[in-house]
Formats: structure tokens, sequence, C-alpha cells
């Protein structure tokens, strides 16, 4: 069930670290640098909604896994940085390897 968990967990860290990075390297250069407000408008929307479903995942998960208070806060503030949900992702595919093999 942990290890379910945490692939999933992954999955929606992924998705909501990809709408960071197009939202900031993508759709607000556009707006800014090209005049084209759009962008901004239904990427930061569908944006929003990742982010709040990741919040959601990252209670859940810690429930599960049963995380510290320090796994929980730095969840929460690596989706803030960009890249910051890859850089965790590749700690996280560490110590799924390990529970699956050990």
């Amino acid at each position: 069930m942990k290890i379910r968990t945490l692939n999933f967990f992954r999955v929606v860290s992924f998705i909501g670290g990809t709408s960071l990075l197009v939202l900031l390297f993508i759709a607000m250069p556009l707006k800014y640098l090209a005049n084209i407000p759009q962008p901004v408008q239904y990427v930061g929307l569908f944006h929003g909604i990742f982010f709040v479903c990741y919040i959601l995942v990252v209670i859940w998960t810690t429930f599960i896994v049963k995380w510290s208070i320090w796994w929980f806060l730095i969840t929460i503030v690596v989706t803030f940085i960009p890249f910051g949900n890859y850089i965790l992702d590749l700690y996280l595919k560490k110590y799924i390897h390990k529970e699956k093999f050990v």
C-alpha cells in the first residue's frame, strides 16, 4: 500500500511541477514579453487545480506512509520551487527502490 501511495504521489507531484514550469516559463513570458495574457489565465487555472490536488495528496500520503512533520513540510515547500518536485521525485524513487528490494 505504501509503494502504491508513493507512486501516486509521484505522478501528482510530476503533474503539479510541470504545470508550474509551464506557467513560469511559457505562459508568463507570453503575457509580459509578447503581450498575450490568455495563456496565464488558462494555465494558471489548471495549475491552481493541480496545486490543490497536490496538497490533498500530500496530506493523504502523509497519513498512509506515516511521514514525519519534516517530510510533510518539505513536500509543501518544494512545490513552490521550480524543479523542486523533480528533485523530490529522485529521493522518493531511491526510497521506493530500497523498500521493494530490501
